[in-house]
């Protein structure tokens, strides 16, 4: 049998150096892929029979090997031919010994089998391994059968020492499109008070494939809530039973409503065709854009009748955007976007006038340093997360803001300013306190549409500069 997937020739060659001194397995989220159709992009050997020692001699000819795992058995190899890395690890048992992620004593086993080594991982379908001569795949715990199935299962009653799988679950759910096993919901729920063992950076981590990485980023969220972790990020868990109006919202309440909005950001081609941090930044927007409206949510009289209405939901949602952030232990840089995009993504719904260049400069500045294509993107994928409500109507608003953005050119960036420091003084001026003043009044007026340009720029300066004199 072949392997399922090419193996790099730099990775071949190790591979049958190091089958000189042990048994190489192929191992973890690249046998994974594989299987999936998706092309590997790391690549983990596990080798039984082989002390460190000798393993490290047969790895070194290759390239710069890092022996920091060794009290783990892990050697990380830089290879020299392709400056890929892989790692390199002898089968080992972990006793638990302490609370948290890292409460682990690791003892490397050359002598484990196949079965035992893979007893250790977390999901049967993370503990498929692959002879890479063979092709054969070793298989104990029926990782195949489930990833078939799309069913997450734990592989052992071990699961439970380390609450990180949970989280690991959430988003793994979300990029492959897996439910999960009902046993192994019931461990997760058990285990929902460690939560708060885990260091944030690690819970930083599995939201950040979530956020990059998903292609149904609502079965992540489902994930948490089936398995009582959703209580943990409790701005997410309001949405749950916050009613919407059934005429603008038919498929239910605001935590379904962002299901939809999620799912239907990693449907745009924009959203697909983005480097990971603005994937990432996207989604935490769309994720966050109705955070605000369990607190405003009310039943009251509109146009004659009863209705649920959410007034002033975007600016309550702005700080909460930003606590739930902090939560997870996003970078701080993701704040100002991510809240600008929340607290504007009704901006398409304000007013039924064309957009003047006027009102589109100055979004664009409120944006930043998010963008106008951002908030289409936004836009958009809360349009469709209302189905089967048809969003035309609103999707030619969303294009006529895109469109209209694009001809002043700032789709992509917010206007700067154009009447500088150094105008003033080419006009004679001395820096003091009342150059912010001017400045800020200049930006004000090029917003406007006063002038497009430096010369015009300065035509507006000397003018405005004339007045003063008067």
């Amino acid at each position: 049998m072949s392997p399922p997937f090419l193996l790099p020739p730099d990775l071949r060659a190790m591979l049958e150096a190091v089958r000189r001194v042990g048994r190489p397995r192929l191992v973890g989220g690249g046998v994974r892929d594989g299987l999936l159709g998706i092309e590997p992009k790391d690549f983990d050997v596990e080798v039984a029979g082989a002390d460190f020692e000798s393993l490290h001699r047969a790895l070194a000819p290759f390239g710069s090997t890092d022996v920091i795992g060794r009290s783990f058995g892990v050697i990380k190899v830089r290879s020299r031919a392709s400056g890929s890395e892989y790692d390199f690890s002898l089968p080992r048992r972990e006793s638990k010994t302490g609370s948290g992620h890292r409460g682990f004593a690791v003892q490397p086993d050359p002598g484990l089998s196949d079965a035992e080594a893979a007893a250790r991982r977390d999901f049967t379908l993370n503990a498929i391994a692959l002879d890479p001569f063979s092709g054969e795949l070793i298989d104990p715990h029926g990782g195949r059968r489930d990833l078939q199935a799309r069913v997450l299962r734990h592989t052992s009653a071990a699961f439970v020492e380390d609450p990180l799988r949970v989280l690991r679950a959430f988003q793994l759910a979300a990029r492959f499109n897996l439910t999960l096993a009902p046993e192994t919901a019931a461990l997760c729920r058990s285990i929902a008070a460690t939560f708060a063992e885990l260091p944030v950076e690690r819970v930083w981590g599995e939201w950040e494939k979530w956020a990059s990485k998903s292609v149904h980023p609502a079965h992540g969220l489902a994930v948490l809530e089936e398995t009582g972790w959703l209580r943990h990020f409790p701005e997410v868990a309001a949405l749950r039973g916050t009613p919407q109006e059934p005429e603008w919202h038919p498929e239910g309440d605001v935590f379904t409503h962002t299901q939809h909005c999620l799912d239907a950001l990693v449907a745009l081609d924009d959203w697909r065709q983005s480097g990971a941090e603005r994937r990432r930044l996207l989604m935490f927007a769309v994720l966050a854009h109705d955070f605000g409206k369990p607190a405003t949510t009310a039943y009251v009289a509109k146009r004659g009748q009863l209705r649920w209405t959410s007034p002033g939901h975007e600016s309550a949602g702005g700080p909460l955007a930003a606590r739930f952030l902090r939560r997870i232990g996003a970078p701080l840089d993701y704040d100002p976007p991510v809240g600008a995009l929340v607290l504007n993504h009704l901006a398409h719904h304000h007013g039924n006038t064309q957009f003047s260049d006027t009102s589109v400069r100055r979004l664009a500045r409120k944006l930043a340093p998010a963008t106008i294509d951002d908030l289409a993107a936004v836009m958009r994928a809360d349009a469709n997360g209302r189905p089967p409500l048809p969003s035309a109507e609103i999707h030619l608003r969303i294009d006529e803001l895109v469109a209209q953005a694009h001809a002043l050119a700032i789709a992509d960036q917010a206007p700067k300013p154009i009447v500088m420091g150094r105008h003033l003084i080419a006009l004679g001026m001395q820096p003091d306190r009342t150059f912010k003043p001017l400045l800020d009044s200049a930006f004000e007026a090029q917003l406007d549409g006063a002038f497009l340009d430096e010369p015009g720029g300065m035509a507006w300066l000397r003018q405005r500069l004339a007045e003063r004199r008067i």
